[in-house]
């Protein structure tokens, strides 16, 4: 606008030139007054953001984004922890931790909220602060991350999964902006890091139990065969069925062996045998008994299937030492497979070795005789032990 002062007596005798020069003077007013318009409209205080500790603003995207200091800090971790990356700051864990982090899906993106965390010795991750400033500016409101909400106070404070959306299937422990799952002893975690599936126990060895592994939820049993009974939480040990439960004659005798009993005849002497003793017969007629053993003695005797040769099994040794006299040592049958050798120890005594391991259950009968003589008095008497070994069915 241009205004125009006149004195109310003049009149029209302003000359051509007076009015020229006062129309350049309107005009520079109205320009310089148009100029000046925006520059008032641009001249208002200017915004200014601010980022908690482990954030930097992105002035592209307008808002707060994380520092990664896995990339940034020089040897972040030590002492054989890994660097994870985390919400303002980051995490030393052992290689084998497992951290589940929320996908955050529908949940805003802008400055993750908690300020850095420290981690000292290889220790749990301690926080200085388990919330961080909301930031606001005239124009802008950043929004807490994945694992925090704002409280009414414009604090992002941690939110505990554990209590609000109880997300493991066993036990749930609490990080700053996330959660850890644990399975209870027995599970293991699942390939979705919060469900617990069962440990199968048995397929880690063949010897984790002595017979037989049953797997259960969480857990995992040792069974044993009939015949035996778990001694402890693996090993299987023999019942004496002897002792407990049989059903034996009471003119037989129970004789235990490896996973069962068996009974024989409390008088094995058949004629023309008599009983003189504990499972020891005798020929009464040297006429009737021509050609034959004068003395049967009956031995029992138990071992494991498949035991590893050679093998001591039993003695053999005379009863009674007379001077001048010779024993020799023979097996006399049940050994027609060479199961067995007959080693001499001494004069008076012999070892039986087993030579094949033999598998069970079976029954061997090996008839061992020993023969007295001496040249000097004429001498000769033989005697015979019938031995039965009876092979129990486990190799234990």
């Amino acid at each position: 606008m241009c205004t125009e002062y006149r004195s109310t007596v003049q009149t029209d005798n302003w000359n051509k030139s007076q009015r020229v020069m006062m129309l350049g003077i309107c005009l520079c007013l109205s320009v310089a007054v148009h100029l000046a318009m925006p520059q008032e409209a641009e001249a208002q205080e200017p915004v200014t953001y601010t980022c908690t500790e482990g954030y930097e603003f992105d002035y592209e995207k307008q808002s707060c984004k994380d520092i990664d200091e896995c990339k940034t800090v020089q040897e972040a971790c030590k002492g054989g922890m890994k660097c994870v990356n985390h919400f303002g700051g980051y995490l030393c864990l052992p290689h084998s931790a497992r951290i589940i982090v929320s996908n955050g899906e529908g949940e805003p993106t802008t400055a993750p909220p908690v300020e850095r965390v420290e981690v000292q010795h290889g220790l749990a991750p301690i926080s200085r602060s388990d919330y961080a400033r909301v930031i606001h500016s005239s124009s802008h409101t950043l929004q807490c991350g994945v694992g925090f909400m704002a409280d009414s106070q414009n604090y992002c404070r941690d939110v505990n999964e554990c209590l609000t959306a109880n997300p493991c299937q066993h036990q749930c422990y609490n990080l700053i902006g996330s959660f850890l799952c644990q399975c209870e002893v027995g599970y293991e975690l699942a390939s979705d890091s919060v469900s617990c599936q069962d440990i199968n126990e048995c397929e880690f060895s063949d010897y984790i139990c002595q017979f037989q592994c049953v797997n259960h939820p969480g857990r995992y049993e040792c069974m044993c065969p009939d015949g035996y009974q778990l001694q402890g939480t693996r090993m299987c040990q023999d019942i004496n069925e002897c002792d407990t439960v049989h059903n034996c004659r009471e003119d037989e005798m129970c004789w235990n062996y490896y996973g069962g009993f068996r009974c024989y005849p409390r008088n094995p002497c058949r004629e023309p045998y008599v009983k003189t003793g504990e499972g020891r017969c005798r020929c009464q007629s040297p006429n009737v008994c021509r050609g034959l053993p004068p003395v049967i003695v009956y031995k029992y005797m138990s071992i494991f299937s498949d035991r590893s040769v050679p093998a001591d099994i039993f003695q053999i040794q005379a009863t009674s030492v007379y001077p001048n006299m010779v024993n020799t040592f023979t097996i006399k049958s049940g050994n027609e497979g060479g199961e067995f050798y007959l080693r001499r120890s001494s004069n008076v005594s012999a070892m039986l070795v087993m030579t094949k391991p033999l598998t069970g259950p079976r029954e061997h009968v090996v008839d061992l005789e020993m023969v007295t003589q001496s040249n000097v008095l004429s001498y000769r008497s033989s005697s015979l032990l019938r031995l039965t070994i009876i092979v129990g069915p486990y190799p234990f």
